[in-house]
């Protein structure tokens, strides 16, 4: 072979390795880059092309896909839409995806590891491949109710069961309607999208996990109370100061023992017990407590509780916390849910659910199943435990003195007759100059039948007028059966 043909081969053979070469970097390596690239329109129509499983919620789905007679395939539906929109999420041709259809994208879409035998099987058949159905814990009723308690004001709602975690209701207020983002009109889906950004009551915001959180006010008295048995040095029973008013600790601050500037003290010479005083939501009581206890005692047992740590549920939930490095006088704010103490409904959930768990905190969750659509089982709730940071004992006196504050002290709008109920409302500042949240935590029993609430309203002043009754709504609803 001439020396020119040698030369023809020799840049042939390398446009080969070159050709090569890119094609395995653009089909193996970055395979999954350029997939993920929301300008490939190759991947938006393979993606909406799929026929996506449903989301159930007491046999009823709540979210599928329909076929649609344009380019992308299927259309995702969702009814009723915006009483479980902070739940489902949305699934977008423009904006991707929200909620359960973000964090169970690979389940929903039927990619999921767990779901091959099933892609394998649907391939062989000829059959249509959809991805797998979501069952969740919800229950209906006690969505609606608290739902159409909440109304139109802002705030969230979360309710569920002790014993297991399951998460029974998960609303927050203001909502939206997935459809719109669903839409296959990338005009309308754009225009919804600048709308619900722009809204200053922020409804896309799921309150009940995330968001900017809230000061729990009053209904941190529970951690403090239950910090105090658990330290050993106190009982309901145990008398503790509760003055009209309480000079913090190396400021020039003094705080009342209620709200509105009510210097009433606590009990007779300034003293009462540790249940009469969370009957009463006595301020200074609870600020002294908490400065006498250490920010050490009350760490330690918030620890327990799961502060500062992130959940997913699967949804991820932003961790509650309290602030570190505190002095005497911002650990007193702090006893009283105040100052950077920030928390989210489903974290007091959990607390008050412990109270009626023997002092066990259940791992929560949303899933109930995953189903292929043969009806063949992939996964299913198991009930697991994520602490116990008080003994049974002391949970049977934390649920005596909430019974007492529905009973005789603030809580008593939430009183459902016939059923045990205990709770603690709250009203917390926001430092804003506006009015107060409204809180009530609590749970009720009646029978083999249990359930923790946690109800929130932003400015809704006091936890007794607002918060207490959406609370018994709620809790009825999974109680009256």
């Amino acid at each position: 072979m001439n020396k020119p043909l040698r030369h023809v081969w020799l840049v042939i053979g390398l446009l080969f390795v070159l050709l090569f070469t890119s094609t395995t970097y653009f089909q193996v390596i970055a395979q999954g880059r350029l997939n993920a690239d929301g300008r490939n329109a190759r991947t938006i129509y393979n993606e909406f092309g799929r026929n996506r499983g449903p989301i159930v919620v007491d046999g009823t789905p709540i979210a599928w896909s329909e076929k649609s007679d344009d380019t992308y395939g299927y259309l995702r539906t969702y009814e009723p839409g915006s009483m479980y929109a902070h739940v489902t999420g949305y699934y977008s041709v423009v904006y991707g995806f929200g909620g359960l259809e973000r964090s169970l994208n690979d389940t929903l879409s039927g990619e999921a590891d767990s779901l091959f035998y099933q892609r394998v099987v649907d391939t062989l058949s000829g059959r249509d491949m959809q991805g797998a159905t979501v069952e969740l814990t919800l229950d209906s009723q006690a969505q609606q109710a608290a739902y159409d308690a909440l109304g139109d004001r802002r705030g969230a709602v979360v309710a569920l069961d002790p014993e297991t975690g399951e998460i029974l209701a998960m609303v927050s207020t203001p909502s939206f309607d997935p459809n719109r983002l669903s839409s296959h009109s990338t005009k309308d889906v754009r225009a919804s999208w600048s709308e619900l950004n722009e809204d200053p009551e922020r409804p896309l915001t799921n309150r009940a996990i995330g968001g900017d959180l809230y000061p729990p006010g009053s209904t941190f008295k529970l951690l403090v109370a239950a910090s105090a048995l658990d330290s050993g040095s106190y009982t309901k029973d145990s008398v503790i100061p509760g003055p009209g008013t309480y000079p913090l600790p190396n400021s020039s601050s003094v705080m009342n023992n209620h709200a509105g500037g009510d210097q009433t003290p606590c009990g007779p010479d300034d003293q009462s017990t540790l249940q009469s005083a969370l009957e009463q939501s006595c301020n200074t009581s609870f600020a002294m407590l908490g400065v006498e206890l250490g920010e050490d005692q009350l760490s330690g047992t918030l620890d327990d509780y799961g502060f500062g740590d992130r959940m997913s549920i699967p949804q991820t939930v932003t961790a509650s916390r309290i602030g570190t490095d505190l002095d005497d006088a911002q650990l007193a704010s702090t006893s009283i849910g105040q100052y950077e103490t920030r928390v989210t409904p489903l974290q007091m959930a959990m607390v008050a659910g412990s109270f009626a768990h023997d002092g066990v905190v259940m791992e929560p969750g949303l899933v109930k199943s995953v189903r292929t659509q043969d009806q063949r089982v992939i996964s299913e709730f198991t009930p697991k435990e994520r602490s116990q940071p008080l003994t049974a004992a002391n949970a049977a006196q934390m649920r005596t003195m909430m019974v007492g504050t529905v009973e005789e002290g603030t809580g008593s709008a939430a009183r459902i007759d016939g059923v045990e109920v205990g709770g603690k409302t709250g009203t917390a500042e926001t430092g804003r100059g506006t009015k107060p949240h409204s809180w009530f935590v609590g749970y009720a029993q009646s029978g083999d039948r249990k359930v923790a609430v946690a109800v929130v309203v932003e400015e809704g002043g006091y936890g007794s007028k607002v918060a207490a009754p959406i609370a018994k709504d709620v809790m009825e609803a999974v109680i009256d059966r």
